[in-house]
């Protein structure tokens, strides 16, 4: 009986974790992909847009870069933001790293 307990305790949850792990990583490539064809797709639209001379070349490089920049600020905002209602703190110290804390009540 406690082969079976141990084997429902530690090996259920660590197949069942291993599978959201996948399915995160899977969502994740996913994700930056979609955001790697959104800048290709900025800088292209610009460079149509704009007339053809070196320094709107710059100019379209320059526009895409902010517009990454500002997607990617828009995105960490939102994950903090719905991480700190869910109760968990993420923060970053050069130092030690990352850090991530949970609140030790949790409604069900």
């Amino acid at each position: 009986m406690s082969r079976e307990y141990l084997r429902q305790e530690t090996i259920e949850p660590a197949k069942a974790l291993g599978k959201h792990a996948g399915l995160g990583f899977g969502g994740a490539f996913l994700f930056s992909l979609g955001a790697l064809a959104f800048v290709f797709g900025l800088y292209a639209l610009l460079r149509m847009v704009l007339p053809q001379t070196d320094w709107y070349e710059v100019l379209a490089r320059f526009l895409t870069f902010v517009g990454a920049l500002i997607v990617a600020a828009l995105v960490g905002w939102r994950i903090s933001t719905v991480s700190k209602k869910l109760g968990v703190n993420i923060e970053y110290s050069g130092d030690a790293g990352l850090s991530v804390e949970f609140e030790d009540s949790f409604d069900a």
